[in-house]
């Protein structure tokens, strides 16, 4: 019981660990991938334009001069100099900066679906390096069964039990697993820029990857209500919403827009008469109001936003039609994983009995190294299978957690 104990908790330790150094690795990606910086610009951008939204039009200032000055009864009018500020509605600068506002978190759900599409990539660049290096290590596993079993040959060459020709079977199959284990680190070198540059930092350094990974006995059960809080469909969600506050701004800049001002007209004295308002300057104050009584144009806006809050449902509708099937997709494929994995397990540990077999006999003189052959590439078979089972469960994993969390 306490060396059950022992195995679990190294287990749960090395699980935590592999946990550990991805989620390191997603936030340093986080931090320093340019795509991310370009979608953090760009909401800083949508958040600058609140503060835009909070204007009014420009105050006109109008002179003029009287080339023939017009006579009144105390004096003659010089120029005019006039100055107005139109207001808009009450309420329509507040509405205009609600619609910023809505269309500056639509772009902060951008932020949080770049974010978790990278943190996908990285998981899955980073199960494939652990795939080929696994692969690697049980390549150097069976080469050097090989080489044992080439000495075994030798062996029974020296004794008249075996021919040359077992010997370079062997010394061929080891070439042909030298070859994939070459191939595999010229694999990893490029998946490795590939994981380094999601990280913008150089290509070539050093990725460390976790040495063995296993598949957990149970998994946790999640259904299609959890795919509601994905952002993929949160930023339908803020367009309908940026929508409809376009709507209401649109019904606060249909109203009309109330305008005042005040004009100046100096006056010259007259000299023929002399009263106490002789030469009295006017100042009149105005109030003025500009209504769309051709209205159209919001009307027509209006229908837009009617049609493009439609138009967003039905793409919201088709985008969970599109999770749902990933979803599925993804946790068959996890259950297929799964699956291989026990039966390559299975399979392991039958060929591994029939290695055994083989060895007895040839403390006999009876093996046969066509057969140590056979068993051999079964046995890479089956283990190379299982690491593939391993990468594309959490691979699947990783898709599921990029759906639902």
């Amino acid at each position: 019981m306490k060396k059950l104990k022992y195995i679990l908790v190294f287990l749960f330790v090395s699980a935590f660990a592999k946990a550990q150094q991805l989620q390191s690795y997603i936030k340093e990606a986080e931090a320093n991938n340019p795509e991310i910086q370009a979608f953090e610009l760009r909401y800083n951008i949508a958040e600058e334009k609140v503060n835009e939204a909070n204007w009014i039009p420009n105050t006109e200032v109008s002179a003029g001069y009287f080339v023939s000055e017009p006579e009144t009864r105390v004096g003659a009018q010089r120029a005019r100099i006039g100055v107005k500020q139109m207001l808009p509605w009450f309420g329509t600068i507040t509405a205009r900066e609600n619609y910023a506002t809505a269309m500056a978190d639509a772009e902060y759900v951008d932020i949080t679906i770049a974010k978790r599409k990278l943190a996908l990539s990285v998981a899955q660049s980073y199960y494939s390096l652990y795939s080929i290096r696994a692969k690697q290590a049980v390549l150097d596993e069976n080469i050097q069964l090989l080489q044992t079993y080439e000495q075994l040959a030798l062996t029974s060459v020296e004794v008249g039990k075996a021919s040359a020709v077992d010997v370079l079977r062997l010394q061929i199959r080891q070439n042909e697993l030298q070859q994939q284990k070459e191939v595999l680190e010229e694999e990893f070198t490029a998946e490795q820029t590939a994981f380094n540059n999601l990280l913008n930092r150089e290509s070539m350094m050093t990725v460390d990857v976790v040495p063995e990974m296993e598949i957990p006995q149970e998994d946790p059960f999640y259904d299609n209500e959890a795919l509601a809080l994905n952002p993929e469909l949160l930023k339908y969600d803020k367009l309908y919403e940026s929508v409809a506050q376009s709507e209401l701004l649109n019904q606060r800049e249909s109203l009309p827009m109330i305008g005042f001002g005040v004009d100046y007209l100096p006056v010259t004295e007259r000299s023929d008469v002399n009263f106490s308002d002789n030469g009295k300057d006017v100042l009149m104050p105005m109030v003025s109001i500009s209504i769309p009584i051709f209205n159209s144009r919001y009307k027509s806006i209006s229908k837009q936003n009617e049609l493009r809050q439609q138009e967003i449902e039905t793409q919201r509708e088709q985008r969970l039609n599109v999770l749902e099937s990933a979803f599925a997709k993804a946790q068959s494929q996890r259950n297929q994983a799964r699956i291989a994995y026990y039966t390559q397990e299975r399979n392991l540990k039958q060929a591994q009995d029939a290695e055994e077999i083989l060895v007895k006999n040839y403390e006999t003189g009876t093996i046969d190294f066509n057969d140590v052959l056979d068993i051999q590439e079964l046995q890479l078979k089956f283990q190379m299978n299982q690491i593939e089972s391993v990468q594309m469960y959490y691979v699947q994993s990783a898709i599921i957690n990029y759906l639902i969390n």
